[in-house]
């Protein structure tokens, strides 16, 4: 019996030591949190990004993730009921549309971590976030206007919304920059992933002259299309080098991993609860390191093209003439500063009708940004809410 007793007290004290060096994220359940995307996972694109992030996040953090993909925008409450209930603490929702259901959702659950991408509602458990394109979408204009041979640079857009605008109205001010003579053709296509759509747009800008394109949809198609032509193009959101190797110049990477590591991290350690979140908003751009210039991790340009970015020259009233490749990486120095030292939406500007919409010695702010209607100087084609 004596022996029975002493075996028991020796297993006992094993298994007290083991504990004690279990870590703390580790011997309590894991957090769970859940991600509501729009589209696919395989979109290679928006929805695409969002999920590297996720897989990373639950790669570093003591967390399980849950997620739904191809969620109608105007359909998100039913899933985010799902993942209530399926145990999810913190929930992500990850598209503009979803933003109106997640904030009615917050209210249904005090005590959920929301927190909505690219929105601008927030609540003391909903927080907004935002890893923005504008800077490099302008630092992908500067280059448009240099490669363009007919002064024609198309960009096929999804929705009309005001981030799009504001990409857009980005690209257009680096487009002009270097070359006020051309003009930025657009064309709409109502929906976030559709190669099908995207095909037909690339190919009546094509028909319409355009050599140089950019876009927001979730797919590689325009690159791919635009490729047949030996057209050149920037990537949108995910690297798409690999479709094009020899006509995409450069693009938009997204890390937003960056933003939900820092949100998770503070969910963990205690910082940010379902009570203290009415003014917590990320918008995280070059200087975060949210976001980066490159047709891949790494590529900010295609080799092919630095000898003609190099021979292409333009005056600037701050750094004088100099090459266009010498300016975009000027001015990513610039952006990547924080403050920053250079701002694509520093007045004065005009938008196409002439309206003077930053004055002279003015930035835009964030609210501005985020709520932006007009379109710039330059841009050609429909522009549905234009004031």
């Amino acid at each position: 019996m004596r022996g029975h007793v002493s075996r028991w007290l020796t297993s006992a004290v094993v298994i007290a030591v083991l504990l004690a060096f279990i870590p703390m994220g580790y011997a309590q359940q894991k957090l769970k949190v859940g991600f509501i995307y729009v589209g696919p996972i395989g979109d290679y694109g928006w929805t695409n990004a969002h999920d590297v992030a996720r897989r990373l996040v639950e790669q570093q953090l003591p967390v399980e993730t849950l997620y739904v993909e191809s969620v109608p925008e105007g359909r998100v409450e039913p899933f985010i009921d799902r993942l209530v209930a399926q145990g999810a603490k913190v929930i992500f929702t990850t598209s503009f549309g979803f933003m109106d259901g997640t904030v009615a959702a917050a209210q249904r659950y005090p005590n959920v971590i929301f927190a909505h991408a690219s929105g601008f509602k927030r609540a003391r458990n909903l927080a907004t976030y935002m890893a923005d394109f504008y800077q490099v979408y302008y630092l992908n204009g500067l280059m448009a206007g240099a490669l363009t041979k007919t002064n024609k640079v198309g960009y096929v857009g999804a929705f009309p919304i005001p981030e799009v605008k504001r990409h857009l109205d980005a690209y257009a001010l680096g487009v002009r920059a270097v070359n006020p003579q051309a003009t930025i053709q657009v064309r709409w296509l109502q929906d976030w992933f559709s190669p099908p759509k995207a095909k037909e747009a690339t190919q009546a800008l094509i028909a319409d002259g355009v050599d140089v394109f950019a876009f927001t949809e979730d797919s590689p198609t325009v690159i791919q299309e635009s490729a047949k032509k030996n057209l050149l193009s920037f990537a949108h959101y995910s690297p798409m080098y690999k479709f094009a190797p020899k006509q995409v110049v450069s693009g938009e990477l997204v890390h937003w991993e960056t933003i939900y590591l820092d949100f998770l991290r503070k969910v963990l350690a205690g910082k940010y609860s379902a009570d203290n979140l009415q003014n917590v908003d990320y918008w995280w751009l070059l200087a975060e390191k949210a976001v980066e210039v490159g047709a891949e991790p790494g590529m900010m340009i295609n080799p092919l093209f630095v000898s003609r970015l190099k021979a292409a020259t333009v005056k600037t009233e701050d750094l004088g003439t100099l090459s266009v490749y010498d300016l975009v990486q000027k001015r990513i120095a610039q952006m990547s500063k924080n403050p920053v030292a250079f701002d694509p939406f520093a007045g004065p500007i005009k938008d196409r009708k002439g309206v003077l919409r930053v004055p002279a010695g003015q930035t835009l702010t964030v609210a501005e940004l985020t709520s932006m209607e007009w379109a710039a100087s330059g841009v050609v084609g429909p522009w549905p809410g234009e004031p």
